[in-house]
Formats: structure tokens, C-alpha cells, sequence
């Protein structure tokens, strides 16, 4: 008996060892740059990816650069302020906010100086998972290449005849041109 026991609380111990949470949060596969208030602003979105509950998300981004002065290639790194990082729950796709004002790092920047900076938005999404009652971390990355310009993105989301919400991850990323 006290081998059974044994056998059952060394399983457990295992399991819970290397079974670790991981965070099934879907992002869109481009951001983009586009009309916000009185100017422009980059975003993306994220979306759970399963159907349990996410609280307490938290988000945070940071833009790098390739510095090419003096014959030297350094990367300079520069935190963007979000319009929303920290919401309480998480049912429908999030479409996180960086406003381009004047102490944004991609004030003044174009597509083409985004280019030659070799740019890449770096994006850490932290959240508690209700399944597995930890904290959970993801994280994404955008590179110059992978920001659309003058677009916004297609609702990600219907409401039936019952009034319940649908997510359509499909819709996640899709993007249509604006003028």
C-alpha cells in the first residue's frame, strides 16, 4: 500500500515539475500604422485562444532600432507608451494602442526610415489563467516588414440573434486600406 502511494505521490510531484502553463494567446500576424485622433498610431491585436478565462492582462512593448553611426551597428531600445496596457478581463480580441505623438520613438519616421532602422516592436502579454491559477507570459514580435501602413483592422467579432458574442480568430489579423 505504502508503495502505491509512493508511486502516486512521485507521479503528482513529476507532473506538476515539468507540466508547466502556457498562454494560448493568438496575435495578429502584422501591426499597423494608421489614423488615430489628431494623428496616427501603430497597433495590434491579441486574442485568447481558448476558452478559458484570462484576467488581469498586462501589456508591454518596446520598439528597437539599429544604430549604424561611427562604423559601429548598436540596437537602441525605446519603450512605447500604450493608450490601454492593463485590462481586467479578456474575452474579446484586444487591439493594443501606441499613439505616434512627439515623444513617441516613430514620431517623424516613415516606412522607408523604418526600413533603413531595420525596426522591430518587441511585445511581452502577461495575464493570470484562471485553468491553471498561474501568471502566464507570451511574447511576439513585429519586424518593419510585418507593419502594414494606412490600414485598419476588420472586426474580429459578430453578435448572434441570442445576443452571445463570437470570436473569429480568423479575422484577427485581417486589415482593409484606408484613404
Amino acid at each position: 500500500m505504502t508503495g502505491i502511494l509512493s508511486f502516486a505521490l512521485a507521479t503528482g510531484l513529476l507532473y506538476g515539475r515539468f507540466s508547466k502553463p502556457s498562454a494560448k494567446i493568438s496575435f495578429s500576424d502584422k501591426a499597423i500604422i494608421t489614423t488615430f485622433k489628431d494623428g496616427k498610431a501603430l497597433m495590434f491585436r491579441v486574442a485568447n485562444a481558448r476558452p478559458n478565462v484570462m484576467m488581469e492582462m498586462e501589456a508591454n512593448a518596446m520598439m528597437t532600432f539599429l544604430d549604424k553611426s561611427n562604423n559601429q551597428f548598436t540596437r537602441k531600445y525605446f519603450p512605447l507608451k500604450l493608450e490601454i496596457k492593463f485590462i481586467y478581463f479578456f474575452p474579446l480580441p484586444w487591439t493594443i494602442v501606441h499613439q505616434i505623438d512627439d515623444d513617441s520613438p516613430l514620431f517623424g519616421k516613415t516606412e522607408n526610415d523604418l526600413k533603413e532602422l531595420e525596426a522591430e516592436m518587441l511585445v511581452m502579454i502577461k495575464g493570470f489563467d484562471d485553468s491553471f491559477s498561474q501568471t502566464v507570459i507570451t511574447r511576439n514580435s513585429y519586424k518593419y516588414d510585418e507593419i502594414e501602413w494606412d490600414s485598419k483592422f476588420i472586426r474580429a467579432f459578430t453578435t448572434d440573434e441570442s445576443g452571445e458574442t463570437i470570436v473569429d480568430l480568423e479575422k484577427l489579423s485581417e486589415t482593409e486600406k484606408i484613404n
